[in-house]
């Protein structure tokens, strides 16, 4: 299924079943994207991700970040991070997200995409730290790109585009019955800014 070119309707239910996935659209106008946009790349704390792959430390080429109302722990992929505290451009964006939502957040995970080249994996954000069931927030700044979801057990497929300053929100059963990724592609050689808000329950 391809859901390419609906207008954004945040009351519509992207997935058919086992989830819910609800699309903004552009919530944040061009300029103050783009100022948000230089501002994260800025004075975000960016590392180069890690994850220990059959016992391997894998170094990716993205980069992350991971902000909280406190020193959260946070484990994926065999690898610990500790939550900083937050900017305060995080919190600005906090607060639109909660507002749009009815959904209060305690953490940001933050991707760096350098390039369309660099992508994400099929995965669930279903770590044992996460609020189960709980909303997963996405702000998408700097390149658009295709984001897609794949049902676990009948493999049935749902892609949209994912513009500048747009929101997506994540929640239900979606974690237990849906992966998603970033698909990496050739076509797009500028940058691509994601937050992640989300709830920590440890």
């Amino acid at each position: 299924m391809q859901l390419f070119d609906i207008e954004a309707d945040p009351t519509h239910n992207y997935l058919p079943y086992d989830g819910t996935v609800q699309y903004y659209g552009k919530v944040i106008q061009q300029f103050a994207a783009d100022d948000y946009f230089d501002k994260l790349m800025q004075n975000i704390a960016w590392e180069n991700d890690q994850a220990i792959i059959f016992g391997r430390k894998i170094i990716t080429k993205r980069k992350v970040a991971w902000y909280g109302n406190q020193a959260f722990e946070y484990t994926y992929s065999n690898i610990h991070k500790y939550a900083l505290p937050w900017t305060k451009e995080l919190l600005e964006l906090k607060v639109l997200v909660e507002s749009l939502t009815g959904e209060s957040f305690n953490s940001c995970l933050l991707n760096l995409y350098h390039t369309g080249e660099e992508g994400m994996a099929w995965h669930s954000d279903d770590e044992t730290d996460l609020k189960r069931d709980g909303a997963i927030a996405s702000l998408s700044f700097g390149a658009e790109r295709k984001f897609a979801f794949k049902h676990k057990h009948s493999k049935e497929k749902v892609e949209l585009y994912l513009e500048h300053g747009s929101l997506l929100v994540m929640k239900d059963k979606t974690q237990s019955y849906w992966l998603h990724r970033l698909p990496p592609t050739k076509k797009i050689n500028t940058a691509r800014i994601n937050l992640t808000f989300r709830t920590i329950v440890n």
